[in-house]
């Protein structure tokens, strides 16, 4: 009788804490627009510090292009929704093995959805369910509880068989059922939004020659088989995000895939389709405009143009919406005309070419933004649902490379150290974008040209400093490109210096370099000053947030023992 007082005491507390939960945490509206964050920088952001700025500004969805620990640990418990990414060069292992296949999703998956996961609402719901489970289970057993840790967690991992607790017992055994039906129930309806992981990145891209393309099934098949092992293919979705060159037409109603593209393809949106999973594609505007001078650079954005492109009764006034319903008519052409689409990737970047820069890539990121809050969709997919895309990028990475052009570098929202560029308002409640807090960063100096000393000579040190570091802003196109040839000189030395933590060596160049604290910036030409070395996560304040309302319900738990 007065275990059954006490309990009924304390239901009331756990039904508040019930509410103050679900207010804070758990009913958030997931939006549509998400980020990629990728790490190819010499300058990093420690990764509590990014997952702190993607809170900042309010930003629920995350894409990542490998399954870095440091990453995923900072995200543990913060709410944000994740997608893992397999890089390309692991295709072939996991296309040909499957102990590596399982050993890739317990690694980088399952340990994270097991122990607070990339999304905390899993999490403290898991530790909510066993504690009411364990209460019902005592009261239905006259109070006692011989239950082992493994008989209750093994009864929360059956797919929630259990979730209608017969009721035997009147009183406190009535709330604690209650209260354990809602959390099933809200596990439940969270697992039903799909986190990823991505298999491959563009593996079908022209420039490849089908190096990938032959290992992207069998790793789908054992990645998913891995997952159904560790009982996660329910709510882990994969998806192999595309580039646009995999279909082609003049008319977005004409859209098809390369020809031959068309066989693997084909195999590919069969297993999605079967799997539950999108079709992932990144589309590119910027691109259509820098590789061809005859591309009307107003339909590569969002403001309206003279070059529509009329298809039969379907008008299109932007790049995006003619390049989306592309891949539209392709899929439709293969059978699956309905299957979601995912844009993996899409952006502007702000440096290292002509026509990137911060006008632009504000006037297009914002014009995207607004057109996919709109819910307008496009002429072959109008209105519901609504577009769901991930922005390139969150971070400006220096040390990708350059291959495709100087610009990539540069695809940041955010410059390396986590401040906005411009102004940008997602649509996310956060207004325009806040920019990272507490960055460390060295101290105020530069190295330069000693203006005193002949310069004739520099051109190796010159070459050594843009092998070593990022030049990209100094080529035709670029920010830097006007600041004269020591401009350029000072530039090379300095950026090679910061990657040097400011080593005092690293401004020698023969005599030819010299340390001032005097900002050498020219206009637009930033010479910037490196951030402190802190890649290591540590536990930020959301996995304490975490271990807080585990010590919550784990209090509470033992109370009503």
């Amino acid at each position: 009788m007065k275990m059954a007082e006490t309990q009924l005491g304390l239901a009331p507390l756990l039904l508040y804490l019930v509410v103050v939960l679900l207010s804070s945490s758990a009913l958030v509206v997931e939006s549509g627009i998400g980020v990629n964050w990728g790490t190819i920088s010499s300058h990093r952001l420690s990764p509590s510090t990014v997952v702190d700025l993607l809170k900042g500004n309010k930003i629920n969805k995350v894409k990542l292009f490998d399954a870095d620990p440091g990453s995923l640990r900072a995200l543990m418990g913060s709410g944000i929704e994740v997608m893992v990414g397999i890089p390309n060069d692991l295709l072939a292992l996991l296309s040909s093995s499957t102990a590596a296949a399982d050993l890739w999703v317990s690694q980088n998956v399952s340990r994270y959805m097991v122990k607070g996961g990339t999304n905390i609402n899993v999490s403290w719901c898991w530790f909510c369910v066993v504690a009411c489970q364990r209460v019902t289970f005592m009261e239905q057993s006259g109070g006692s509880s011989s239950m082992g840790h493994n008989d209750v967690t093994s009864r929360v991992g059956l797919k929630h068989k259990n979730r209608g607790l017969k009721d035997k017992n009147r009183g406190p055994a009535n709330v604690m059922d209650i209260l354990t039906r809602i959390f099933m129930n809200l596990i439940m309806s969270m697992w039903k939004d799909a986190r990823y992981v991505a298999v491959g990145n563009e593996p079908f891209l022209t420039g490849y020659s089908g190096q990938f393309q032959s290992y992207v099934i069998p790793a789908l098949t054992n990645i998913q088989q891995s997952l159904a092992k560790a009982n996660l293919a329910a709510i882990v979705k994969l998806v192999v995000p595309c580039n646009a060159d995999a279909y082609e037409s003049s008319l977005p109603s004409q859209g098809t895939f390369r020809p031959e593209l068309t066989q693997i393809i084909t195999q590919l949106v069969s297993f999605l389709n079967s799997d539950g999973s999108p079709f992932m594609v990144n589309i590119y505007p910027f691109l259509s405009l820098y590789g061809n001078s005859d591309f009307p650079q107003e339909y590569a954005f969002f403001e309206g143009t003279t070059h529509a492109v009329t298809d039969g009764p379907n008008v299109y006034y932007n790049a995006f919406d003619g390049n989306f319903d592309t891949l539209v008519a392709a899929l439709e052409k293969l059978g699956y005309g309905q299957m979601p689409i995912v844009v993996g990737e899409v952006g502007w970047p702000t440096d290292g070419a002509l026509g990137a820069n911060l006008t632009a890539a504000r006037a297009f990121n914002q014009g995207l933004v607004n057109h996919i809050l709109s819910n307008k969709g496009t002429p072959l997919r109008p209105g519901v649902p609504p577009m769901d895309i991930y922005l390139f990028s969150l971070l400006d990475e220096g040390a990708k490379s350059v291959l495709p052009g100087n610009f990539e570098r540069h695809w940041g929202i955010f410059s390396f150290d986590g401040q906005a560029k411009y102004s940008l308002n997602l649509g996310l409640g956060n207004g325009l974008l806040k920019n990272a807090k507490d960055v460390q960063y060295l101290p105020s100096r530069w190295c330069v040209a000693d203006p005193s000393r002949d310069l004739s000579g520099v051109s190796n040190h010159f070459r050594l400093a843009c092998t070593v570091a990022d030049c990209t802003t100094l080529n035709y196109g670029g920010s830097c490109n006007g600041i004269g040839a020591k401009g350029n000189i000072s530039y090379a030395f300095n950026s090679y210096y910061q990657i040097q933590k400011q080593n005092s060596l690293s401004c020698e160049f023969d005599g030819l370099g010299m340390v001032t604290f005097l900002d050498p910036s020219i206009g637009e030409c930033r010479f910037l000053v490196g951030i402190t070395d802190n890649h290591s996560s540590g536990i930020g304040w959301h996995s304490w947030s975490f271990i807080v309302w585990w010590l919550v319900f784990w209090i509470s738990w033992m109370l009503l023992m």
